[in-house]
């Protein structure tokens, strides 16, 4: 059953007036494919935009917090904690961030944590496409999330 549609069809948001508070968590990552000159700017901390890692990390936090205003019907929830790390493979020239949301609020942040690895990894291409526009990101997925009625999610355990 598709939860964002009325019985006539129609495009709703779900009503999560009558939902427990509970704590909810949510862990997604994505990766973005690098040239061998990106990476030689990034390791030398060189990319006229700045460090690449802090404002990334700072576009994705941003990101999370706006998701509602993104993707039509996403509920405005209140945001406990957002993190996001960055794991730089220079043998395999990819940068892959994973972003870490927390709530305690009616309704899940898997989307604050899929928007917050877009948000930064979309940061990392514009920082960097002066140097080179041949990147692709790639492999943006949910890898867990816990809390809710629908119970606790990890995409390890498929």
């Amino acid at each position: 059953m598709l939860t964002h549609l009325d019985t006539n069809g129609n495009a709703t948001m779900v009503d999560i007036s009558n939902k427990k508070t509970t704590t909810r968590t949510a862990l997604a990552s994505g990766v973005i494919h690098i040239t061998p000159e990106i990476l030689e700017a990034i390791k030398k901390d060189s990319i006229k935009k700045g460090n690449v890692f802090t404002v990334a990390k700072i576009a994705g936090i941003n990101s999370a917090k706006m998701t509602e205003a993104i993707i039509p019907l996403c509920h405005q929830i209140p945001l406990d904690f957002i993190d996001i790390h960055f794991q730089l493979d220079e043998k395999n020239l990819t940068i892959t961030a994973s972003a870490s949301v927390k709530t305690s609020h009616k309704t899940g942040v898997e989307m604050e944590a899929l928007v917050a690895v877009n948000g930064s990894l979309i940061t990392i291409y514009d920082m960097c496409k002066g140097i080179s526009k041949d990147m692709q990101i790639t492999d943006i997925k949910l890898l867990k999330k816990t809390g809710g009625k629908s119970g606790d999610w990890d995409s390890s355990s498929k």
